[in-house]
């Protein structure tokens, strides 16, 4: 409890204490019902309200945020803006590329953040609410515009205990949508096809644009979609007419990410054709369904596909793309979410020939013992198929490699654009693109 330190922060030099109760300090304490909120106040008005001064899109969501962030970004810089992005892989300010630690960053970062920005130039700033900023009010005093909505799965149990915990920390983002605020004309973008949807449209008091593949109701979907092993061709369609694409990025599940964002650049009046031709011009993310070509027979793909969900995704999308047998190496982070496990085992006994299960950042758990639950989904379902275990990372993509014949697709899942890997306490280099490419 921080008011145990109260008087000690005074004595050491604190000009005031933000207290939730009377702790009799007099003049010295700011009486407050929640502090976290009035921390994100704090920090917005002690960088001047850069949040006053930008667009704000914000994306949440299970899947798909930091491929849709990016798609928005470039779409608004093809139509002559100068944006900053907030997310998973990196931040960015225009072409500056700037370290991140947190999906969504802590209070004083990003106010700190959104000042550069502005200073920089940038009209309109694009980035990833998780629903740990959500919950933790790390966001502070940040109006939206713009709020998209992905899809809801199963992650991050080991946080928020239930699944309607994690959707009401996700509808949290929608909320400030319809509520009084300094923004006119907020629009809520909402994947129809989403079992959630209908509850995040209720909590969004505001324009509504919905996007879908299968629910013909929504207001743009994707029709005449043709699949390929490097990209894909469809055609948008909506009230605006139909506006016929071709992209970069491979598999069904991004078909979802190019309608979130290109909703998200209709509610921003940005004009269709400048929307397609950009995103028959994005190449993609960085350890997002990432190709590693040495001059193989086979393919290799390494994806940051860490959730039931995303697995099942890239697995099937990998079966679109291949001739013969998919042989998948992933695992589970230890000190997360451990209900996860066994069902990400069964996903992958179901949908890959040849499962190689690893550690992926074991952290303060024993690698064996994720293992071990996640070997109880691959039983369930594993059948005549190859399985093997093998705790060392680098063991189990050589291993992969080694096994892999023409035709065949390598799936490296787990880790993605993440350059180490957390065992114990200790953070060392390790990155699945540069180990495939050695093997």
């Amino acid at each position: 409890d921080g008011h145990t330190a109260a008087e000690k922060a005074l004595e050491q030099g604190a000009a005031a204490v933000v207290v939730e109760h009377d702790l009799h300090l007099g003049g010295r304490q700011i009486l407050v019902k929640d502090s976290r909120a009035f921390y994100g106040a704090l920090c917005a008005a002690w960088f001047g309200h850069p949040e006053r001064k930008m667009k704000f899109i914000g994306v949440t969501g299970t899947n798909g945020k930091t491929t849709t962030t990016s798609v928005i970004k470039h779409i608004l810089t093809a139509n002559g803006h100068k944006v900053g992005l907030i997310g998973t892989i990196q931040n960015e300010i225009g072409d500056e590329i700037v370290h991140t630690n947190n999906t969504t960053p802590l209070t004083y970062e990003l106010m700190q953040l959104y000042d550069t920005m502005y200073q920089k130039g940038c009209d309109t700033v694009v980035m990833e609410v998780s629903s740990f900023g959500l919950v933790q009010k790390r966001i502070g005093l940040t109006h939206f515009e713009i709020a998209v909505f992905t899809n809801l799965t199963q992650d991050h149990l080991d946080y928020h205990k239930t699944m309607e915990n994690y959707l009401e920390a996700k509808a949290k983002l929608f909320d400030g949508l319809g509520g009084p605020g300094i923004k006119p004309d907020k629009t809520a973008v909402v994947n129809l096809d989403d079992g959630e949807a209908r509850y995040i449209l209720d909590r969004s008091k505001c324009n509504h644009i919905t996007y879908a593949l299968g629910e013909e109701s929504a207001d743009i979907r994707a029709v005449d979609i043709k699949l390929g092993p490097l990209g894909s061709t469809f055609t948008i369609q909506g009230g605006f007419g139909r506006l016929p694409v071709r992209t970069h990025i491979a598999g069904l599940f991004n078909i979802y990410n190019v309608l979130s964002a290109t909703s998200a650049a209709a509610a921003e009046k940005v004009p269709y054709p400048v929307i397609g031709e950009a995103v028959s011009e994005f190449r993609g993310v960085p350890g997002r369904f990432e190709t590693v070509d040495a001059g193989q027979l086979f393919n290799v793909v390494v994806d940051y596909a860490h959730t039931p969900d995303g697995l099942e995704n890239i697995l099937h999308t990998a079966r679109e793309i291949t001739e013969n047998r998919i042989i998948t190496v992933f695992g589970c982070g230890g000190d997360r979410d451990r209900t996860k496990r066994p069902i990400m085992g069964r996903i992958a006994a179901q949908l890959s020939d040849i499962v190689i299960t690893t550690s992926d950042n074991p952290r303060t758990e024993d690698p064996e013992a994720i293992l071990a639950e996640v070997e109880a989904g691959v039983a369930e379902a594993i059948g005549k198929k190859t399985h093997e275990k093998v705790a060392d990372r680098r063991e189990a993509i050589y291993l992969a490699i080694s096994l892999a014949q023409a035709g065949d697709t390598v799936i490296i899942a787990g880790k993605g654009h993440e350059d180490y890997q957390i065992i114990g306490t200790e953070k060392i280099h390790f990155d699945d693109r540069e180990v495939a490419r050695e093997a």
